[in-house]
């Protein structure tokens, strides 16, 4: 209650409104506004079906650029403005129950963006896990990264080292980063270690089925995702989870990933549970 009142009393408040502005209020303006979003959000927490929570969700995180560009930023304004969405879907993701949360960060075909955009997320991928990984830690959640991180700058490799050492033995939400990775890569190589291994005698070609090509990909050991978000209005895959998602239900939603929060993820699970998964049957 004292931080409360405290707040009240310092008379500007500076708050991010939903277009994704700085606008400041006065007299505990901005304050009741924060409380109204609290609110609405617990509400549609509470109004969502507990039984049919996703346990894995996979989000491909797009719109950043474009967020950027409505309001005449550099691009990589876009991209610091998604890390903060990015925390909100981790904690409610956390809070709700959902297992596991898998998201598109850097796919092996964002290398042909220029180098100075391509700096600049390396740099923000650094610094996000420097600044987030003692909260996530705290907060039991697991860190995993997905693809091909040999490629990345040598200080990315070192703070993801780190991230995944500390929180290994965590057991709530596991966060699966998806770095330098591409859907058609990972096939490709799941492919060529399997015709080695057959080479190699360590199973025959008759043992190959599902479950062992599963074993090869980078998301061994990890549940193929319930329910796909793309954020920005595109409705495209975009080289992500080629394989593991067969039979994932897929909910798109024309908000910029920076203006993504709470309640969107609310409305997306409300969607999922409204859906019938027959997984090829009647």
């Amino acid at each position: 209650m004292k931080k409360v009142e405290f707040l009240k009393n310092i008379g500007n408040l500076f708050f991010h409104n939903l277009t994704g502005r700085v606008k400041c209020f006065t007299d505990g303006e901005g304050l009741r506004l924060m409380f109204k979003i609290e609110k609405k959000n617990t509400e549609k927490s509470n109004n969502i079906d507990k039984e049919n929570i996703p346990e894995h969700i996979a989000i491909i995180m797009d719109g950043n650029g474009r967020w950027a560009k409505k309001r005449n930023l550099p691009r990589i304004s876009g991209h610091k403005a998604g890390v903060e969405a990015l925390r909100s879907v981790i904690k409610t993701c956390s809070n709700i129950g959902v297992s596991y949360l898998t998201l598109y960060a850097f796919s092996t075909e964002n290398w042909k963006r220029p180098k100075e955009e391509v700096n600049g997320l390396m740099d923000l991928l650094v610094l996000y896990l420097r600044k987030e990984i003692g909260q996530l830690h705290k907060n039991n959640v697991k860190i995993n990264i997905i693809g091909d991180v040999s490629k990345l700058p040598k200080k990315a490799i070192l703070e993801i080292e780190k991230a995944t050492k500390l929180t290994m033995k965590n057991n709530g939400l596991n966060v699966n980063i998806a770095l330098n990775y591409g859907g058609r890569s990972e096939i490709m190589m799941a492919v060529k270690n399997i015709c080695q291994s057959v080479i190699n005698k360590d199973f025959s070609i008759d043992e190959i089925d599902e479950r062992k090509f599963s074993d090869f990909l980078h998301t061994r050991n990890i549940p193929d995702p319930d329910l796909l978000i793309r954020s920005s209005g595109e409705k495209r895959i975009s080289n992500f989870l080629l394989w593991q998602i067969a039979y994932t239900e897929i909910w798109f939603t024309d908000v910029y990933w920076p203006d993504f929060k709470a309640e969107h993820i609310y409305e997306a699970i409300a969607d999922f549970a409204k859906r019938k998964r027959r997984f090829g049957g009647i």
